[in-house]
């Protein structure tokens, strides 16, 4: 086996290829929602499994190791993750919690393998001890939280009365205490490397990594005791950290110069869309507090708006950091794998930067406006039925849009495989 085949760059490409399929199927879920049209179960559980086990985890796992210090091959991990993955969609399929079950642990085995890298980062991160280590800590338990949820839904432990907090709490737990937790932690380090400048505020900072996860101790201490004003108290720490991390980074832009490239405007775009995530979802508590006996809610809320608010953090927020890692580390360690002398390296670089600059306006603003065209979509039907013109064409259009900015990506992502260093 070659160095490349089981290198952090492979992680990041298997983990991109495991995203964009699974995000074809969403928009064919997407697509059949409003139609009315039948689709198999099973297509929602590859393309939520498949997005977060496959995709997103895998992502992770992958800048990581780009960043760490540990040899650059990694199969046995990289097979754990990828097995997992697979083994979990096909327990899913099949009905067989067993093997469900099993893979879930296997991803977490494979994550807390890397616990030593973590702690090793932490410690020679911007951001003086303790707060970052409480920062991870937490994301860290989230995860261990939330697989465990998972596995207890699997296993049929929890009452049937229970499964819909159970998978409200499995949800939050990996995609907020999780995911969100490490990317905000990441990015505190990540955004100022693509400026080539400096975090704004180191205070700032400190700020943010102890309101975020006390909001999110808060807001799961809510789920457990089902008490929505918890909950909601919880969201107001998470909005009011939220804010300084938007700032900040948002200063840091600016202070660098503002620079237009392409991973800087997908970091800014999927910092925008963290805050109208946090937002939206405070205001989806708050529609369940009690307007009246004869009105349980405010405003209707079904499934689709369900899916235009969940999509403003998978999509607008974590596919916009994704795109933007990508387009970052992708041209480097393409040269580091390649070619062999500085100046040739340095020259090549240049060329696969060049390719991840084309189109970007088009690729950043598709995939933002489409985005908010779900939610459009959704708030088109408080008033029109989705039969309606208006529905169909916001639909469609929405759609159009993130298959485009999808298509433009993946073909830059050929385009960079393809290009070979000069001669």
């Amino acid at each position: 086996m070659t160095r490349l085949q089981f290198s952090p760059l492979l992680f990041l490409l298997t983990g991109l290829l495991w995203l964009l399929a699974a995000s074809v199927v969403g928009l064919a879920l997407f697509l059949s929602m409003v139609l009315g049209q039948p689709i198999p179960a099973f297509l929602r559980q590859f393309h939520v499994h498949g997005a977060l086990v496959g995709g997103v985890v895998q992502v992770i796992v992958g800048v990581m190791l780009a960043r760490g210090e540990r040899s650059n091959s990694h199969p046995v991990l990289f097979t754990a993750i990828n097995v997992s993955a697979i083994g979990m969609l096909v327990g899913l399929r099949l009905g067989y919690s067993i093997l469900v079950v099993t893979a879930g642990l296997l991803v977490l085995v494979a994550l807390l393998s890397l616990l030593g890298d973590a702690i090793r980062h932490v410690r020679t991160s911007l951001v003086p001890l303790p707060l970052n280590l409480w920062f991870y800590g937490v994301a860290l338990l989230a995860l261990l939280g939330g697989m465990g949820v998972g596995e207890a839904m699997a296993m049929q432990l929890i009452p049937s009365g229970g499964i819909g907090h159970a998978r409200l709490a499995h949800i939050h737990l990996n995609l907020l205490g999780f995911v969100t937790l490490t990317i905000v932690g990441t990015m505190h380090e990540l955004f100022p490397t693509v400026l080539n400048g400096r975090l704004h505020s180191l205070f700032l900072a400190r700020m943010t990594f102890a309101l975020l996860p006390l909001g999110f101790l808060i807001l799961v201490g809510g789920f457990l005791r089902t008490q929505l004003w918890i909950e909601i108290a919880g969201g107001v720490f998470i909005l009011a950290g939220t804010a300084l991390y938007s700032y900040n980074i948002a200063r840091s832009w600016s202070d660098a110069g503002r620079p237009r490239k392409a991973s800087a405007d997908h970091f800014t775009q999927a910092t925008f869309f963290l805050a109208a995530t946090v937002i939206t979802g405070l205001l989806v508590a708050m529609n369940y507090l009690p307007a009246s006996p004869e009105m349980p809610t405010y405003m209707p809320f079904g499934k689709l708006h369900l899916v235009a608010y969940t999509h403003l953090a998978l999509i607008g927020f974590i596919l916009h950091t994704i795109f933007g890692a990508l387009s970052h580390l992708l041209p480097n360690m393409l040269a580091v794998e390649r070619a062999q002398s500085n100046k040739k390296r340095g020259q090549y670089v240049e060329e696969l930067s060049s390719i991840v600059e084309r189109w970007r306006s088009v690729q950043v603003g598709a995939l933002s406006l489409g985005t908010m065209g779900l939610a459009l979509v959704a708030s088109l039907v408080w008033k029109y039925n989705l039969t309606s013109l208006r529905v169909q064409l916001a639909t469609w259009i929405s759609l159009g849009l993130l298959v485009l900015s999808f298509t433009l990506f993946a073909g830059k992502i050929g385009l960079l495989l393809a290009r070979r260093p000069p001669e």
